[in-house]
């Protein structure tokens, strides 16, 4: 009996603060969302300090372009059942197609959930060059990232054409974010993109993957944190084969039309006033981006990690300013590309 008790008395005090945190959760709605914005936190940290051993692991075995994959199912697995959400994939067959740049819709730090279930093999990402000293350093550079210098157009545009070269001689795919910063509102939008990728695409003469995530809102922005089932569409791919500079601009349109489409058909409806509202917030809060790829100005810029946290209402767009020549700013994620090179 006493050695029952030595075993159950140290788990009853290990299970109390589980058992009052999970009674807080169910009592009070921000104690919830930061429990589980933690949890997501925790898991992202565990399985990015995993993923160094993991992309070293198939380095050695001569498979570096694949260890993103292996990653990104991991934490698909982890994260994705912590959370309770699951992501449904249409048009998964697309990403078949190889060499070719995948482009996705940016709403937060949840993209790289859905980035976990439908990232697929062969495939590389395009990072800024400041997320080497980070914790994710080391992963990336062992799974072959494309470095970007935001402070030097000359540099980021020779990287753009060595990645160019390098996807089409090891047949990679390439992962962007076109928007170049994070966007969120009720209703489902984009905006415009920058044109940096799409030169990448028309001068490596491959085509271009769209990739939407269904908008999210409903379950995570400010203050709220939920589970469910979320949708991923994969478009057919864009061939760029014989298409020149010229074309650039015309070939974004063609893109995010197609995409916002896709995000508008597989995202849940709102109501009109609320759609006119957010449709309103974000014509007050960016301007049309010109040809040359400067990306939208914004009255406000947030940090990256907070403003997921702390968007001031519900229709509200969140933007970052970007300089002239389309770079991202020290709010953007890493996985975004410059503007048009020269």
């Amino acid at each position: 009996m006493a050695f029952l008790g030595s075993i159950i008395k140290p788990l009853a005090y290990i299970s109390l603060p589980v058992v009052i945190i999970r009674s807080l959760c169910t009592r009070s709605p921000a104690v919830r969302y930061y429990t589980r914005l933690g949890v997501y936190l925790g898991a992202m940290a565990a399985v990015a300090t995993c993923s160094i051993f993991i992309a070293a692991g198939m380095s050695i075995l001569g498979r570096k372009y694949d260890a993103n994959w292996v990653v990104a199912r991991v934490f698909d697995a982890t994260a994705g059942r912590l959370m309770g959400i699951e992501w449904e994939v249409e048009g998964e067959e697309h990403l078949q197609t190889r060499p070719a740049v995948m482009m996705g819709n940016h709403q937060s730090m949840l993209d790289i959930l859905g980035l976990g279930r439908m990232f697929p093999q062969r495939a590389a990402m395009v990072a800024k060059k400041e997320l080497r000293l980070t914790p994710l350093g080391p992963w990336m550079i062992l799974s072959g990232a494309v470095w970007l210098d935001r402070g030097n157009s000359a540099s980021a545009v020779r990287s753009l054409e060595a990645a160019g070269e390098e996807i089409k001689r090891e047949k990679l795919s390439l992962w962007i974010f076109p928007e170049g910063t994070r966007h969120s509102s009720e209703a489902p939008d984009m905006l415009p993109l920058k044109k940096g990728g799409f030169h990448l695409a028309v001068q490596a003469g491959v085509p271009i993957i769209p990739v939407v995530f269904e908008n999210y809102w409903r379950l995570y922005h400010r203050g709220v944190f939920e589970g469910g089932k979320l949708k991923i569409r994969i478009l057919p791919p864009i061939p760029t084969t014989g298409l020149t500079t010229s074309d650039v601009h015309s070939l974004a349109t063609r893109v995010r039309d197609q995409m916002l489409e896709a995000l508008r058909e597989i995202s849940v409806k709102v109501p009109a006033a609320q759609a006119l509202a957010s449709t309103t917030s974000k014509a007050a809060g960016t301007s049309v981006q010109p040809e040359s790829g400067a990306s939208p100005q914004a009255p406000v810029s947030e940090k990256q990690e907070t403003s997921d946290a702390r968007s001031a209402s519900p229709t509200r767009s969140r933007t970052s300013e970007a300089s002239e020549n389309g770079t991202e700013t020290e709010e953007d994620e890493g996985m975004v590309l410059v503007g048009r090179p020269a």
